[in-house]
Protein backbone atom coordinates (compact mmCIF):
# COMPACT_ATOMS: atom_id res chain seq x y z
CA UNK A 1 0.00 0.00 0.00
CA UNK A 2 2.09 2.65 -1.50
CA UNK A 3 -0.05 5.66 -0.12
CA UNK A 4 0.37 4.98 3.24
CA UNK A 5 2.36 6.86 5.64
CA UNK A 6 6.13 5.42 6.22
CA UNK A 7 6.71 4.44 10.48
CA UNK A 8 7.50 6.76 12.75
CA UNK A 9 10.62 5.33 14.56
CA UNK A 10 12.85 1.65 13.99
CA UNK A 11 12.35 -0.87 16.13
CA UNK A 12 9.10 -2.13 17.62
CA UNK A 13 6.99 0.32 15.60
CA UNK A 14 9.06 -0.32 12.21
CA UNK A 15 7.96 -4.36 13.20
CA UNK A 16 4.44 -3.66 13.40
CA UNK A 17 4.17 -1.47 10.52
CA UNK A 18 5.88 -4.36 8.40
CA UNK A 19 3.51 -6.75 9.83
CA UNK A 20 0.37 -4.99 9.67
CA UNK A 21 0.82 -2.64 6.29
CA UNK A 22 3.07 -5.31 4.07
CA UNK A 23 2.42 -8.35 2.54
CA UNK A 24 5.42 -9.68 1.39
CA UNK A 25 6.80 -12.03 4.61
CA UNK A 26 5.22 -15.42 6.07
CA UNK A 27 4.43 -13.20 9.22
CA UNK A 28 2.60 -10.35 7.23
CA UNK A 29 0.61 -12.35 5.00
CA UNK A 30 -0.79 -14.78 8.26
CA UNK A 31 -1.97 -11.46 10.14
CA UNK A 32 -3.73 -10.53 6.27
CA UNK A 33 -5.67 -14.07 6.18
CA UNK A 34 -6.29 -14.40 10.40
CA UNK A 35 -7.70 -10.93 10.14
CA UNK A 36 -9.87 -11.77 7.28
CA UNK A 37 -11.02 -15.12 8.74
CA UNK A 38 -11.81 -12.49 11.82
CA UNK A 39 -14.03 -10.43 9.37
CA UNK A 40 -15.27 -13.10 8.06
CA UNK A 41 -16.15 -14.57 11.29
CA UNK A 42 -17.59 -11.85 12.61
CA UNK A 43 -20.02 -11.23 9.69
CA UNK A 44 -21.03 -14.45 10.24
CA UNK A 45 -22.16 -13.87 13.68
CA UNK A 46 -24.61 -11.32 12.95
CA UNK A 47 -26.03 -13.12 10.38
CA UNK A 48 -26.77 -16.21 12.39
CA UNK A 49 -27.86 -13.63 15.24
CA UNK A 50 -30.95 -12.44 13.38
CA UNK A 51 -32.30 -15.53 12.61
CA UNK A 52 -34.39 -15.63 15.71
CA UNK A 53 -34.27 -19.38 16.52
CA UNK A 54 -30.91 -19.46 17.04
CA UNK A 55 -30.99 -16.05 19.09
CA UNK A 56 -33.68 -17.59 21.54
CA UNK A 57 -30.97 -20.17 22.07
CA UNK A 58 -27.63 -18.61 21.88
CA UNK A 59 -28.57 -15.27 22.29
CA UNK A 60 -25.84 -14.31 25.06
CA UNK A 61 -23.00 -16.60 23.00
CA UNK A 62 -23.40 -13.93 20.06
CA UNK A 63 -23.67 -10.76 22.04
CA UNK A 64 -20.23 -12.00 23.33
CA UNK A 65 -18.64 -12.92 20.05
CA UNK A 66 -20.10 -9.72 18.72
CA UNK A 67 -18.08 -7.77 21.41
CA UNK A 68 -15.23 -9.40 21.46
CA UNK A 69 -14.76 -9.36 17.72
CA UNK A 70 -15.50 -5.12 18.35
CA UNK A 71 -12.81 -4.56 20.89
CA UNK A 72 -10.16 -6.90 18.50
CA UNK A 73 -10.55 -4.45 15.69
CA UNK A 74 -10.28 -1.74 17.77
CA UNK A 75 -7.27 -2.71 19.36
CA UNK A 76 -6.06 -3.45 16.04
CA UNK A 77 -7.47 -0.34 14.39
CA UNK A 78 -5.39 1.53 17.64
CA UNK A 79 -1.91 -0.17 16.57
CA UNK A 80 -2.32 0.56 13.07
CA UNK A 81 -2.27 4.22 13.80
CA UNK A 82 -0.09 3.76 16.71
CA UNK A 83 3.08 2.65 14.00
CA UNK A 84 2.35 5.42 11.23
CA UNK A 85 3.77 9.09 11.21
CA UNK A 86 0.65 10.48 10.03
CA UNK A 87 -2.45 8.67 11.07
CA UNK A 88 -4.97 11.16 10.77
CA UNK A 89 -4.40 10.85 7.08
CA UNK A 90 -4.60 7.18 6.93
CA UNK A 91 -8.03 7.85 8.96
CA UNK A 92 -9.15 9.89 5.67
CA UNK A 93 -8.19 7.17 3.11
CA UNK A 94 -10.66 4.61 1.91
CA UNK A 95 -9.43 1.60 3.95
CA UNK A 96 -8.59 3.94 7.26
CA UNK A 97 -12.54 4.97 6.93
CA UNK A 98 -13.52 1.46 6.61
CA UNK A 99 -11.50 0.18 9.46
CA UNK A 100 -13.12 3.20 11.32
CA UNK A 101 -17.16 2.65 10.34
CA UNK A 102 -16.56 -1.06 10.90
CA UNK A 103 -16.23 -1.05 14.54
CA UNK A 104 -18.78 2.22 14.87
CA UNK A 105 -21.88 -0.48 14.44
CA UNK A 106 -21.17 -2.14 18.32
CA UNK A 107 -20.38 0.86 19.82
CA UNK A 108 -23.27 2.62 18.68
CA UNK A 109 -25.47 -0.34 19.80
CA UNK A 110 -25.22 0.91 23.47
CA UNK A 111 -27.17 4.25 22.29
CA UNK A 112 -28.96 2.68 19.58
CA UNK A 113 -30.62 -0.68 19.93
CA UNK A 114 -30.20 -2.84 16.54
CA UNK A 115 -27.24 -0.96 15.06
CA UNK A 116 -25.01 -3.47 15.57
CA UNK A 117 -26.31 -4.88 12.14
CA UNK A 118 -24.57 -2.50 10.50
CA UNK A 119 -21.24 -4.78 11.03
CA UNK A 120 -22.31 -6.17 7.93
CA UNK A 121 -19.51 -3.41 6.38
CA UNK A 122 -17.11 -4.92 7.80
CA UNK A 123 -17.41 -7.28 4.55
CA UNK A 124 -15.50 -4.03 2.76
CA UNK A 125 -12.10 -5.30 4.95
CA UNK A 126 -12.01 -8.28 3.38
CA UNK A 127 -10.85 -6.12 -0.28
CA UNK A 128 -7.43 -6.72 1.71
CA UNK A 129 -7.20 -10.11 -0.24
CA UNK A 130 -6.51 -8.26 -3.46
CA UNK A 131 -3.12 -7.51 -1.41
CA UNK A 132 -2.17 -10.87 0.16
CA UNK A 133 -3.23 -12.93 -2.89
CA UNK A 134 -1.09 -10.15 -5.06
CA UNK A 135 -3.93 -9.56 -7.57
CA UNK A 136 -3.49 -5.94 -7.41
CA UNK A 137 -3.75 -5.63 -11.20
CA UNK A 138 -7.37 -6.39 -10.40
CA UNK A 139 -7.72 -2.47 -8.08
CA UNK A 140 -6.70 -1.35 -11.89
CA UNK A 141 -9.44 -2.70 -13.30
CA UNK A 142 -12.02 -1.71 -10.67
CA UNK A 143 -10.63 1.92 -11.11
CA UNK A 144 -11.23 1.48 -15.12
CA UNK A 145 -14.85 1.08 -14.33
CA UNK A 146 -15.40 3.95 -11.82
CA UNK A 147 -13.95 5.85 -14.10
CA UNK A 148 -16.01 5.00 -16.75
CA UNK A 149 -19.29 5.49 -14.57
CA UNK A 150 -18.21 8.81 -13.88
CA UNK A 151 -17.85 9.91 -17.27
CA UNK A 152 -21.27 7.90 -17.92
CA UNK A 153 -22.55 10.04 -15.01
CA UNK A 154 -24.55 12.58 -16.44
CA UNK A 155 -26.30 10.78 -19.60
CA UNK A 156 -27.02 8.01 -17.08
CA UNK A 157 -28.94 10.91 -14.70
CA UNK A 158 -30.69 12.95 -17.91
CA UNK A 159 -31.84 9.24 -18.39
CA UNK A 160 -33.01 8.36 -14.93
CA UNK A 161 -34.53 12.13 -14.81
CA UNK A 162 -36.20 11.18 -17.72
CA UNK A 163 -37.93 8.38 -16.31
CA UNK A 164 -39.21 9.94 -13.42
CA UNK A 165 -40.64 12.01 -15.19
CA UNK A 166 -42.97 9.59 -17.30
CA UNK A 167 -43.17 7.78 -14.07
CA UNK A 168 -44.85 10.01 -12.73
CA UNK A 169 -47.17 11.38 -16.04
CA UNK A 170 -48.27 7.29 -15.60
CA UNK A 171 -48.43 7.51 -11.78
CA UNK A 172 -51.02 10.87 -12.07
CA UNK A 173 -52.97 9.31 -14.87
CA UNK A 174 -53.82 6.20 -13.04
CA UNK A 175 -53.88 8.06 -9.96
CA UNK A 176 -57.14 9.80 -11.51
CA UNK A 177 -58.63 6.46 -13.49
CA UNK A 178 -58.27 4.02 -10.95
CA UNK A 179 -60.31 3.90 -7.43
CA UNK A 180 -59.22 4.14 -3.98
CA UNK A 181 -60.00 0.80 -3.38
CA UNK A 182 -57.67 -0.47 -6.10
CA UNK A 183 -55.15 0.83 -4.06
CA UNK A 184 -54.13 4.03 -5.80
CA UNK A 185 -54.50 6.28 -2.75
CA UNK A 186 -52.25 8.72 -3.85
CA UNK A 187 -50.02 9.83 -6.22
CA UNK A 188 -46.81 9.18 -4.00
CA UNK A 189 -48.76 5.43 -4.16
CA UNK A 190 -49.39 5.29 -7.88
CA UNK A 191 -45.75 6.01 -8.71
CA UNK A 192 -44.82 3.50 -6.25
CA UNK A 193 -46.76 0.95 -8.47
CA UNK A 194 -45.68 2.45 -12.01
CA UNK A 195 -41.69 2.07 -11.01
CA UNK A 196 -42.69 -1.48 -10.03
CA UNK A 197 -44.31 -1.97 -13.31
CA UNK A 198 -41.67 -0.31 -15.51
CA UNK A 199 -38.91 -2.26 -13.94
CA UNK A 200 -40.75 -5.13 -14.51
CA UNK A 201 -40.78 -6.56 -11.01
CA UNK A 202 -44.48 -6.72 -10.44
CA UNK A 203 -45.03 -6.99 -6.89
CA UNK A 204 -48.71 -7.63 -7.56
CA UNK A 205 -49.63 -5.29 -4.24
CA UNK A 206 -51.89 -2.52 -6.41
CA UNK A 207 -53.59 -3.89 -9.77
CA UNK A 208 -55.23 -1.73 -11.45
CA UNK A 209 -58.52 -3.05 -12.30
CA UNK A 210 -60.02 -0.84 -14.56
CA UNK A 211 -59.93 -1.21 -18.46
CA UNK A 212 -58.02 1.64 -19.09
CA UNK A 213 -55.34 1.04 -16.36
CA UNK A 214 -54.80 -2.34 -17.33
CA UNK A 215 -54.13 -0.55 -20.80
CA UNK A 216 -51.76 2.10 -19.19
CA UNK A 217 -50.26 -0.67 -17.45
CA UNK A 218 -49.01 -2.66 -20.46
CA UNK A 219 -47.66 0.68 -22.03
CA UNK A 220 -45.39 1.23 -18.92
CA UNK A 221 -44.16 -2.46 -18.90
CA UNK A 222 -43.59 -2.20 -22.61
CA UNK A 223 -41.44 1.27 -22.22
CA UNK A 224 -40.20 -0.49 -19.27
CA UNK A 225 -38.29 -3.11 -21.73
CA UNK A 226 -37.62 -0.83 -24.23
CA UNK A 227 -35.56 1.60 -22.37
CA UNK A 228 -34.23 -0.70 -19.63
CA UNK A 229 -31.01 -1.64 -21.35
CA UNK A 230 -30.40 1.95 -22.32
CA UNK A 231 -27.79 3.09 -18.86
CA UNK A 232 -25.95 -0.71 -19.30
CA UNK A 233 -25.36 0.54 -22.94
CA UNK A 234 -23.98 4.44 -22.27
CA UNK A 235 -22.21 2.48 -19.22
CA UNK A 236 -20.62 -0.26 -21.66
CA UNK A 237 -19.77 2.40 -24.49
CA UNK A 238 -17.55 4.33 -21.90
CA UNK A 239 -15.99 1.03 -21.18
CA UNK A 240 -14.92 0.14 -24.49
CA UNK A 241 -14.17 3.75 -24.94
CA UNK A 242 -11.51 3.73 -21.86
CA UNK A 243 -9.91 0.50 -22.84
CA UNK A 244 -9.32 1.46 -26.30
CA UNK A 245 -7.56 4.88 -25.09
CA UNK A 246 -5.05 3.38 -22.78
CA UNK A 247 -4.58 0.34 -25.23
CA UNK A 248 -4.93 1.85 -28.27
CA UNK A 249 -3.61 4.90 -30.06
CA UNK A 250 -4.86 7.43 -32.27
CA UNK A 251 -2.36 8.54 -33.96
CA UNK A 252 -2.40 7.57 -37.55
CA UNK A 253 0.06 5.50 -39.44
CA UNK A 254 2.09 7.56 -42.04
CA UNK A 255 2.07 4.87 -44.86
CA UNK A 256 -2.38 3.10 -44.49
CA UNK A 257 -3.48 5.80 -42.57
CA UNK A 258 -4.81 3.06 -39.60
CA UNK A 259 -5.08 4.72 -36.44
CA UNK A 260 -5.90 1.70 -34.03
CA UNK A 261 -2.50 0.97 -32.82
CA UNK A 262 -1.40 -0.66 -29.34
CA UNK A 263 0.60 2.08 -27.30
CA UNK A 264 3.87 0.35 -27.35
CA UNK A 265 3.52 -0.89 -31.00
CA UNK A 266 6.61 -0.19 -33.41
CA UNK A 267 5.16 -0.99 -36.77
CA UNK A 268 1.84 -0.92 -38.03
CA UNK A 269 -0.72 -3.55 -38.08
CA UNK A 270 -1.39 -3.37 -41.48
CA UNK A 271 1.67 -2.07 -43.50
CA UNK A 272 4.50 -2.59 -41.75
CA UNK A 273 5.25 1.03 -41.44
CA UNK A 274 7.76 2.14 -39.33
CA UNK A 275 5.40 4.00 -36.02
CA UNK A 276 8.11 5.80 -33.74
CA UNK A 277 8.43 9.16 -34.37
CA UNK A 278 11.31 9.39 -32.30
CA UNK A 279 14.45 7.12 -33.75
CA UNK A 280 14.23 5.83 -37.47
CA UNK A 281 13.43 2.65 -38.92
CA UNK A 282 16.04 -0.52 -37.61
CA UNK A 283 15.19 -1.70 -40.55
CA UNK A 284 16.95 1.16 -42.62
CA UNK A 285 20.79 1.06 -43.81
CA UNK A 286 23.23 3.05 -41.67
CA UNK A 287 23.32 5.34 -44.33
CA UNK A 288 19.80 6.36 -44.08
CA UNK A 289 19.79 6.34 -40.67
CA UNK A 290 22.31 8.98 -40.25
CA UNK A 291 20.44 11.10 -43.14
CA UNK A 292 17.14 10.72 -40.85
CA UNK A 293 19.08 11.94 -37.66
CA UNK A 294 20.62 14.51 -39.41
CA UNK A 295 16.85 15.93 -41.01
CA UNK A 296 15.55 15.34 -37.13
CA UNK A 297 18.17 17.53 -35.85
CA UNK A 298 21.32 15.47 -35.27
CA UNK A 299 20.76 13.54 -32.38
CA UNK A 300 21.73 10.39 -33.44
CA UNK A 301 25.44 12.14 -34.59
CA UNK A 302 25.80 13.67 -30.41
CA UNK A 303 25.19 9.61 -29.22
Amino acid sequence: MNHLPKPAAEGLRTRVFQIIFESDTPLAKGFDIALIVAILASVLVVMLESIESLRADYGTLFFWLEWGFTLLFTLELAVRLYCLERPLQYLRSFYGMVDLIAILPTWLALLLPGAQTLVMVRLLRTLRIFRVLRLMEFVGEGRLLIGALKRSSHQIFLFLFTVFMLVSIFASLVYLIEPAEAGFTSIPTAIYWAIVTLTTVGFGDIVPVTPLGQAISVMVMLIGYSIIAVPTGVFSAEVIRSIRADRYSDEACPGCGHDRHEQRAKYCLLCGTWLDEDSPDPRLSEEEQAAWWEEHGGQGNDA
